[in-house]
């Protein structure tokens, strides 16, 4: 069944179908029946992308930009099959990333060492090249037309240095992808979320990061749309949470530097305490086992990241 989600000004989220539900998000900006998709999860995510146009009556042909916020794969792994799927499209992606969308062969690798080879196979298959030509590498500023809507790209470094967020003055929203956080439903207390950064492998910078926020945050958005998970508001309360929790992380890093062999698996431990505190300090309703599993994959990841960032900072 189609979840699809319908928010003012044209725009939709729909579930990915990406691992769970309610883990990432595909984001829909519609105007005067052209459309622009944004972040395109894995390539298993393509027919609910059809089924979401069926449902606005848009057809194939109205699609006119896929944009990627980056292109860990979770984002980007779908791309080369909605680029062929959707003829008309362009493709909008970060300077630093276009050439792998072009020649997905390294990345595929990168990630296969973070994933492990069978994992990596099973969540993304073989990437699809998406033919140059149809690329357009965009940097900080760039600004591309949705039917006569003017769509921005910000450069927002921190998570990864192929970041870019996409500002959408009509509704005065910003699609953050990872930069400002995660921010799962399920946590959600009386609709009030809750948020934390991701510091995965290998380009997390948390100066740069918190730079960003920052960015975001004096922006003053109505609503920003998160690929993990879909629209949030109340910015300047969760931007004051990712800083603290940002902090927080690298502190817990840096504790654990001279750890030795031992490294990563004693920031995962400090970082379960820390959302411990978090799950306290937000009134998280679900048992500690359910939001455990909620978190598990990211904040292993965001372990694997800052044991990364230790030695390569």
């Amino acid at each position: 069944m189609l979840d699809l989600l319908r928010y003012d000004h044209g725009i939709y989220a729909l579930d990915a179908g990406y691992i769970r539900p309610q883990l990432a998000a595909i984001h829909l900006i519609v105007e005067q029946g052209r459309a622009v998709i944004i972040d395109t999860a894995s390539y298993t995510s393509l027919p609910q992308v059809q089924d979401a146009l069926r449902a606005l009556e848009l057809t194939p042909a109205s699609v006119d930009y896929v944009f990627l916020t980056h292109i860990h794969l979770d984002h980007a792994g779908g791309a080369g099959a909605m680029m062929q799927a959707f003829p008309e499209a362009r493709l909008v992606v970060h300077p630093r990333g276009a050439s792998h969308m072009a020649d997905p062969t390294k990345l595929f690798a990168a990630v296969r060492t973070v994933y492990g080879a069978e994992e990596a196979d099973r969540l993304y298959g073989e990437p699809t090249p998406v033919a140059a030509d149809r690329i357009i590498a965009a940097g900080e500023g760039y600004t591309f037309e949705l039917a006569g809507r003017p769509l921005v790209c910000w450069d927002t470094p921190g998570h990864a240095r192929h970041h870019l967020c996409l500002w959408d003055a009509r509704s005065r929203g910003l699609f953050t992808g990872d930069i400002f956080g995660l921010s799962f439903r399920e946590l959600d207390v009386d609709r009030r979320p809750s948020v934390i950064p991701t510091t995965t492998p290998t380009q997390f910078d948390p100066a740069v990061m918190h730079d960003s926020i920052n960015r975001i945050v004096n922006q003053q958005p109505d609503a920003v749309y998160l690929t993990h998970f879909a629209q949030v508001r109340d910015v300047t309360r969760l931007g004051d949470d990712l800083h603290r929790l940002l902090d927080a992380h690298v502190t817990i890093a840096e504790r654990e530097r001279e750890a030795g062999p031992d490294r990563e698996a004693r920031i995962l431990q400090g970082l379960w305490a820390l959302m411990d505190a978090e799950a306290a300090q937000q009134g998280w309703r679900l048992d500690r086992e359910l939001w455990r599993e909620v978190l598990r994959s990211d904040i292993e990841l965001n372990a694997q990241g800052l044991h990364y960032w230790l030695d390569h900072a």
